[in-house]
């Protein structure tokens, strides 16, 4: 995480407004619910889930063992049978 000074970024008025509750300190400000991004999404990784479920699914529906793609897929019998069950 980097760190700014915030009187190089806020106006005085602000700036003196925070003061009242904190001095000297390190504070978070989070991103606003619309700006934040849910897991994945910028890095590809969520598609790529997706994908691996929908390919899991298809063979699943094809005939082919939860224990079998438990094994190619190096996942747990459990965690195939969350992705082929859910609707």
């Amino acid at each position: 995480m980097k760190y700014a000074n915030a009187a190089s970024m806020l106006p005085e008025s602000l700036i003196a407004e925070i003061q009242k509750y904190v001095q000297g300190e390190t504070i978070y400000i989070p991103k606003s619910k619309t700006t934040h991004c849910k897991w994945g999404t910028r890095s590809g990784g969520r598609k790529q889930l997706d994908e691996r479920n929908n390919l899991i699914r298809n063979a699943f529906r094809e005939g082919v063992s939860i224990p079998q793609l438990a094994e190619q897929y190096f996942l747990s019998i459990e965690t195939i049978k969350k992705i082929v069950y859910v609707k």
